[in-house]
């Protein structure tokens, strides 16, 4: 959904595997609606016809996928295809969810199977070390327009140290856990560093690091995917 040489995201965030948004300007084009569906048929008819299984069709990669203004005909044409050469693989798409206040944007997430939908940080203060949102971002926003997917969606937050941010210090931790059981996700995705990033000073949390943190919501009985 997103240009094929650059980047376009409203985050820029410090651990973004694909560099700072300004090293990514070399290419600004975005697919249309017939590109994505083309392509994607061209590949799934040749993957169905060599027998190699598709679990999967995950939209991520070089920026923010709800972005492209085709992005709900582009879910449609999905699920679409999906049905016709792989019933049984899941559509996923990996959002950090600053669009979801759109109702065309919030009815094509809520249509696939996960929607993998991004809170790193509690507070606006912090999510602008972290996430460094472009325009108007508010974390009580974003919460606001998750909620109406009433729980079935999948929370995904990044686990790091930074300068001025750690995800394990209580004013990030603390508040996060709550928003955590504010929205009662069907399933919560905690990560941390796992390629190069453009910003200096990042720290990696281990997944034992992170199991003894999320701990607590474990034990309330939440579904926490933990990758290190």
């Amino acid at each position: 959904m997103l240009p094929s040489q650059g980047k376009l995201c409203n985050f820029d965030c410090i651990y973004c595997e694909c560099g700072w948004n300004r090293d990514g300007r070399q290419d600004r084009t975005l697919p249309s609606a017939e590109d994505v569906r083309e392509a994607l048929e061209a590949k799934l008819k040749r993957l169905s016809g060599e027998g190699i299984r598709v679990d999967s069709i995950t939209f991520s990669g070089d920026g923010e996928p709800t972005l492209n203004k085709d992005f709900p005909q582009i879910v449609r044409d999905t699920i679409r295809l999906r049905d016709v050469y792989y019933p049984d693989a899941v559509v996923s798409v990996l959002s950090n969810a600053t669009r979801i206040g759109r109702p065309e944007v919030l009815e094509a997430l809520r249509m696939v199977d996960n929607p993998i939908l991004k809170i790193d940080a509690p507070t606006d203060e912090l999510a602008a070390k972290i996430n460094q949102p472009a325009g108007d971002y508010h974390v009580e926003g974003v919460i606001k327009n998750m909620e109406a997917f009433e729980g079935d969606f999948i929370l995904q937050t990044m686990f790091l140290k930074a300068p001025g941010f750690d995800s394990s210090s209580p004013e990030v931790l603390v508040p996060w856990m709550d928003i955590v059981r504010r929205l009662h996700p069907r399933e919560v995705m905690v990560y941390t560093l796992d390629r190069p990033a453009p910003a200096a000073g990042l720290t990696k949390f281990t997944a034992a690091q992170m199991q003894s943190l999320v701990q607590p919501l474990i034990d309330e009985g939440y579904k926490i995917q933990i990758k290190e």
